[in-house]
């Protein structure tokens, strides 16, 4: 009696629900390096590269502890390309009578695990919040606040509360973590990794298969170990946790990490828990180590808003990455692709993604994610390029981020306003304006900021669908006070740019 365990690329956790369902004298585990993973949507290299590496060093982990460990690798002339076939292929090799597997963290995989004939499929137990619990908390509602969710998962795991209320008296710190860097400011860099041979010889491999996609492979350094993501846990509480909050929302011109954690692909591989590492952070705040508004911010992130994003991309359903509110058609701007842009704060941005897989995420929503949406780009062209050009990027997390907050396309399940902003608040949050060419404090004419109409034109256009929204009422109040003049103006300016786009 053989049961098959196949183990997907992002259920990279020892203690998974399917190894603990079975033993390893009656199991083989099956992992597989297909090449309809890697080309569903043109996944960065380093993307690619990080999960086969991740892979194969865990394979190597399982055979140590005693696991039989059946691995296909990409370059297996026998591979078929997706995982039904080399289950088929698998099931038949070992004469396996039973299938046993967790739960695929989206759609798309979880329907091709549901054809497997008799497979049984685990619930993911690894995240703090079950799809289940999250369905009762949101189906009575008409908006997920993210922040009442949060609440409650602060009451639930005990993290930085006193009793029932919460350690200093504030649930939220958010305010406080809207700091402009000082001139001058330096930042401790990231602890990095240098690549094994196994690692070596995959980024050999993705070179010599997927080298035509956006994105360089060189400077690879992700951890690729559990022992490695501890260790790069450690180098973020150690060095940088402390300066997270205030710099949270900062963009500096040549600085792409600042005090950004980069754990969030270990996490999504499984490499950690997010317990252990909202833990770790508390303690530093315990300790005297951090202060609570960066601790605060950065468990935020992990206990709220990671959390929240999975339960809703799972309450939403298969179709929410189709979802369109306000009936955006424009194709995704080759300047996503790495085209030249003027515009010294998308240059950075996607500058930083071809070379890392990697963007904080106020460049995410507040540079790349609100250029797209003022422009009216198709949301769903834009959900495929996040997905395929972040290493963190898997669907459940990137979905709600890019339709719902990033682009207001879910019409306000998941965000309370769209995120749109002109050239203000970047100046505000980064010192990109100051060597742009663009003058960030003009609306019209041939040196004025492009964001600046596009913001107003995005407003204008929208009017009808968006001018109830009581968040809103200020920026339409300020609209309405532009002399008409003004008003042709700026929409002739935005008018422009959108044709010099086309």
């Amino acid at each position: 009696m053989t049961i098959l365990v196949p183990l997907l690329g992002d259920q990279l956790s020892h203690n998974l629900a399917s190894l603990r369902a079975v033993t390893p004298a009656s199991a083989v585990v099956l992992m597989m390096e297909v090449a309809d993973e890697a080309t569903y949507v043109p996944h960065h290299p380093q993307k690619i590269a990080l999960f086969f590496s991740a892979m194969r060093h865990f394979a190597e982990e399982l055979r140590q502890a005693g696991w039989t460990v059946d691995y296909v690798t990409l370059d297996d002339p026998a591979n078929t390309g997706d995982f039904t076939g080399e289950v088929t292929r698998a099931a038949a090799r070992h004469g396996a009578t039973s299938i046993v597997t967790v739960k695929a963290g989206e759609w798309r995989v979880l329907e091709a695990q549901q054809a497997w004939p008799g497979a049984k499929l685990l619930d993911d137990d690894r995240f703090l919040c079950s799809i289940e619990q999250f369905a009762d908390w949101a189906a009575p509602r008409k908006r997920m606040v993210m922040e009442d969710f949060y609440r409650i998962m602060r009451r639930q795991t005990g993290l930085l509360m006193d009793g029932d209320q919460p350690v200093g008296g504030q649930w939220n710190y958010d305010q406080e973590n809207r700091k402009s860097v000082p001139k001058g400011h330096r930042f401790t860099p990231p602890l990095r990794f240098a690549p094994d041979a196994i690692t070596t010889e995959v980024m050999a491999l993705v070179a010599g298969r997927f080298g035509n996609h956006f994105g360089s492979i060189d400077g690879f350094s992700w951890a690729v170990t559990r022992e490695q993501a501890l260790a790069a846990l450690a180098d973020f509480i150690t060095h940088r946790l402390a300066g997270f909050g205030d710099y949270q929302d900062a963009m500096v011109t040549g600085e792409d990490v600042l005090n950004h954690s980069l754990l969030a692909p270990a996490l999504n591989l499984g490499l950690l828990s997010p317990l252990e590492v909202c833990q770790a952070a508390e303690a530093a705040y315990l300790a005297g180590a951090a202060p609570l508004n960066a601790v605060e911010g950065f468990i935020r992130q992990i206990l709220g808003w990671r959390e929240y994003v999975r339960g809703l991309y799972w309450f939403a359903g298969p179709d929410y990455t189709a979802r369109n509110h306000l009936a955006a058609t424009r194709p995704l701007p080759a300047l996503f692709w790495g085209a030249p842009t003027d515009l010294k704060c998308l240059s950075q941005a996607v500058d930083a993604t071809r070379r890392n897989a990697m963007a904080h995420h106020i460049q995410r929503l507040m540079i790349l994610g609100n250029f797209a949406m003022l422009v009216g780009t198709d949301p769903a062209e834009v959900h495929r390029w996040y997905l395929a050009v972040y290493a963190d990027a898997l669907e459940w997390v990137e979905a709600p981020n890019v339709i719902g907050m990033s682009q207001f396309a879910d019409g306000g399940l998941m965000a309370t306003k769209p995120y749109a902003a002109g050239g203000a608040y970047v100046n505000r949050m980064s010192n990109h304006c100051k060597t742009c060419r663009y003058d960030v404090k003009q609306r019209t004419g041939p040196t004025a900021c492009p964001l600046n109409s596009l913001y107003w034109d995005f407003l204008a256009r929208h009017e009808g669908l968006l001018s109830s929204n009581q968040r809103l009422w200020r920026m339409y109040d300020g609209w309405r006070r532009f002399a008409p003049d003004e008003q042709v103006r700026i929409r002739e300016q935005a008018a422009g740019f959108l044709a010099g786009l086309a």
